[in-house]
């Protein structure tokens, strides 16, 4: 899943060789090279398998130093795919190191990532101490002298950025491994609705359930109508996972001793900050009449009568707070408006990476505007928030 691979930004001036870096990393012509500065416009992904690495994305971007009113458009693009991004590669070339490098390095501390400094085109003018020198009272970063048009020096590049890549991005972090041991039951309950895709089961649902089986769970799936004929097999469930949407129909009817969260919460602890989550969440409780709520969708989709960022959780907190409230919504990773916002309210994440979706959010926690998640409002709203995250404290 491209949603849990590294992703790798490729950062730099016009023509330093971003491309072929990305060419040289992958021993294939990935990416379109060419001597026209300029030739690569938005930012784009390539998932891609590097030897020594494994499956990551890198993301190739326009130069910092584009010009014209369009070309002020794509620096601001390649800009905001930095906080998208798990570790990136500032490319120089030339010796060149001055106002646009900073910009980035600023940009680089700003959102927490990992980074290092190549500089290309080795074969035409090596890296001078001067520059160096210059690079050193600004960065701590590592500085490696390559070309790209010398197949050796990928493995040299590759030894550095597994060493700038964070851990937990290579690491698969479990959804449910440390609340469960082998051979315990667990019972995931999947309604099928109208939001559903025909045939198969969303996302949320069939990462859950394999990693169950990776931690050798027995696991039973089952739709909430299926639910009580389950419970009368007498067997009693480690675990239960629902749908948030389901959660007041299966408290009522699981015992209070078996734990219970729903696939939403696992994935707020797995890609979001959870203690923001967990002290955001009772901030429903003290909306007010005017208050503007914003709703982060980490997809796109086409939305329906059913669809629950845009129709269902809105229509919920109106009649659980009694209060006239407006909500603003945000789908994929589009940019948000400088409203002045009263609660952010965040889907589970499951198509974006942890640091995209911590970055996302970063800049509301900053102003203490509270955060929280799609199943942690549906607990709430449904009283069982405690009940529904005291496992994970």
């Amino acid at each position: 899943m491209t949603n849990s691979r590294p992703h790798i930004g490729i950062f730099g001036r016009r023509n330093t060789g971003k491309s072929s870096l990305i060419n040289l990393l992958t021993g294939q012509e990935t990416a379109i090279i060419s001597d026209i500065p300029g030739t690569t416009t938005d930012p784009v992904k390539k998932s891609v398998e590097i030897l020594g690495i494994g499956p990551v994305v890198l993301v190739d971007t326009a130069g910092i130093d584009d010009a014209g009113e369009l070309g002020r458009k794509r620096i601001d693009k390649s800009l905001d795919a930095i906080k998208k991004v798990d570790c990136a590669v500032l490319l120089i070339a030339g010796n060149q190191f001055g106002q646009y490098e900073l910009e980035l390095i600023r940009h680089f501390g700003k959102f927490g990532i990992p980074y290092l400094i190549l500089h290309n085109k080795s074969d035409l003018s090596k890296i001078a101490a001067l520059t160096k020198t210059a690079i050193k009272h600004h960065s701590d970063a590592s500085v490696l002298d390559f070309s790209a048009k010398d197949p050796g020096d990928s493995e040299k590049i590759i030894d550095a950025l597994k060493k700038i890549i964070p851990g937990e991005s290579q690491q698969h972090r479990t959804l449910i491994g440390d609340l469960v041991k082998p051979k315990d039951t667990v019972l995931f309950i999947t309604p099928i609705d109208s939001e559903a895709p025909e045939g198969r089961l969303i996302l949320p649902q069939n990462q859950a359930i394999r990693d169950a089986l990776d931690n050798h769970c027995i696991t039973v799936v089952v739709k909430e109508t299926e639910l009580d004929d389950f419970l009368k097999l007498g067997i009693p469930p480690a675990l239960v996972v629902t749908d948030s949407q389901a959660f007041g129909y299966v408290a009522t009817r699981i015992p209070e001793n078996v734990p219970l969260t729903s696939f939403s919460i696992l994935f707020a602890r797995q890609k979001g900050d959870f203690n923001d989550y967990l002290q955001g969440t009772p901030h429903l409780s003290k909306l007010k009449d005017g208050d503007n709520i914003l709703m982060l969708e980490s997809c796109t989709h086409q939305t329906n009568c059913d669809d629950i960022g845009r129709v269902k959780i809105p229509q919920l907190l109106r009649n659980f707070t009694g209060k006239n409230l407006s909500f603003t919504v945000v789908g994929g990773l589009s940019e948000i408006a400088p409203i002045d916002y009263s609660l952010v309210i965040q889907c589970g994440g499951c198509m974006v990476t942890r640091k995209q979706l911590i970055n996302r959010i970063k800049p509301f926690t900053e102003k203490d505007i509270p955060v929280t998640n799609y199943g942690m409002v549906l607990a709430y709203v449904n009283g069982i928030f405690e009940r529904a995250t005291r496992m994970f404290l």
